[in-house]
């Protein structure tokens, strides 16, 4: 892979950038902070399903963002927050967000307490409803 070259070059110079500052100054934070997350960074030179950033995961709260400011209340907006993090959940499974939160608010506060967080992903509930597909003959 051409990009693990780079990215190793890329550690050896902010190594040494970083070896001259105050630990106080600001690029010196920065330094270090990309330091102790290096390994997390590195993880998609070796699985190439994850991306090199993660502006899938933050696009839509950025732009969102703006529309927040106005809910009224912060309580709203933090239930605004909620709903379009599963929207954006769901399109990025490829699942009907509407048909997976209607499912969601329908299903029996038993049937949901006995579930756990994990089980109710959106992910796992179009798993569990090919499950419930008669097969074809």
């Amino acid at each position: 892979m051409f990009l693990r070259p780079l990215v190793r070059a890329l550690r050896r110079q902010l190594m040494r950038q970083g070896q001259g500052l105050s630990r106080h100054a600001d690029i010196a934070k920065t330094f270090a902070y990309g330091s102790k997350r290096w390994y997390a960074f590195n993880r998609f030179l070796y699985d190439g399903q994850l991306e090199p950033d993660n502006l899938i995961a933050e696009r839509p709260f950025a732009v969102g963002r703006r529309n927040w400011l106005f809910s009224g209340q912060l309580r709203r907006g933090r239930a605004v927050i909620g709903r379009l993090s599963i929207i954006e959940t769901c399109k990025l499974c490829g699942v009907d967000a509407e048909a997976y939160m209607a499912d969601v608010n329908r299903a029996h506060p038993e049937r949901l307490a006995s579930l756990t967080l994990y089980e109710l992903m959106p992910w796992n509930w179009v798993r569990r409803h090919e499950m419930l597909l008669p097969l074809a003959a």
